[in-house]
């Protein structure tokens, strides 16, 4: 009997997480051997799931934010509107209201279903492995390549991340054409609690809590870090919110005490990991620059 996609994914033997914290070259080839066949294994498992309670839309987005990158694409001039939804919480970071907490459950049962879909998924392993998260760019191994999921991406990091990151930080432009994002879990009641303080290879983070309203959680904040004046300011997260930033801020995730806290996390950077160094001088853009379509980027591997 002829299995499907699907089947043949579930049945793989996956790699160890010894193996993958060394990047063992059995690793690569796992991830390259089954690139297509996991592409197919997702694509039908959007068919088995699909459910119009797991559709991943533009609805999903705060409806403030989403008014005012919708209207400032029609009309770059009205980009102040977008620009004052973002708070500067410390030097250099901002915050505002990203996710629609009514809609949270969507976005949340969808990737709950994802983690249950028993199709070998990458963690996302650097500096550490996160055991509950997942790469999610199509330039990575392992990604998530349901079809739904990457139609919502492709938006959020085309329509909304690179023209707000170049509003906010007009250094990056021409350091932002490369697309990179996982999902990271942190749990009270695993290893995966914290992360040292560290800086990204970006030219521009976005991080993005999804938590719903009822899942509170102790610890899990966001310390960044004053490179000139060594100052630190603990961030927290409401469900929905994003913190925007340059890679370079140092910055670090405190223990988590209690509960269990989910994000997104989304980077750009310059073809060949090119990134803004902290000499590369403010420029004036104009605004149609920054609300322009975007060009496809060069087919290279994200980092991690």
């Amino acid at each position: 009997m002829v299995q499907t996609a699907l089947t043949q994914a579930r049945a793989l033997e996956r790699p160890s997480m010894a193996e993958m914290l060394q990047r063992a070259p059995s690793v690569q080839r796992f991830w390259n051997d089954n690139e297509r066949l996991f592409k197919d294994a997702w694509t039908e498992w959007e068919t088995v799931e699909k459910d119009s309670d797991l559709i991943l839309d533009s609805t999903i987005f705060d409806p403030r934010l989403s008014s005012a990158i919708e209207q400032t694409w029609k009309d770059p001039s009205q980009e102040s509107t977008v620009r004052s939804l973002w708070e500067e919480v410390f030097p250099g970071v901002y915050k505002t209201q990203f996710f629609d907490v009514e809609k949270l459950s969507v976005l949340r049962r969808y990737m709950d279903t994802v983690a249950q879909a028993d199709i070998p998924l990458r963690a996302p392993y650097g500096i550490s492995l996160n055991r509950g998260g997942a790469m999610l760019d199509p330039r990575s191994e392992g990604y998530l390549a349901a079809p739904n999921f990457q139609h919502f991406y492709a938006e959020l990091m085309n329509r909304y991340m690179r023209p707000v990151s170049r509003l906010l930080f007009p250094d990056i432009v021409g350091f932002d054409t490369q697309t990179f994002g996982f999902s990271i879990q942190w749990s009270a009641d695993t290893a995966d609690r914290s992360l040292r303080p560290h800086s990204d290879a970006s030219s521009v983070t976005l991080n993005i809590n999804f938590n719903l309203p009822d899942e509170a959680f102790s610890g899990s904040a966001v310390s960044f870090i004053d490179s000139e004046t060594r100052r630190v300011e603990k961030l927290t997260f409401e469900p929905g919110t994003a913190l925007i930033h340059h890679g370079r801020v140092p910055h670090a995730s405190e223990p988590i005490t209690e509960g269990q806290r989910s994000n997104f996390v989304f980077w750009l950077y310059g073809d060949r990991m090119q990134i803004p160094h902290e000499s590369t001088p403010y420029t004036e853009v104009d605004a149609h620059t920054r609300w322009s379509e975007s060009t496809s980027a060069p087919d290279n591997h994200a980092p991690f």
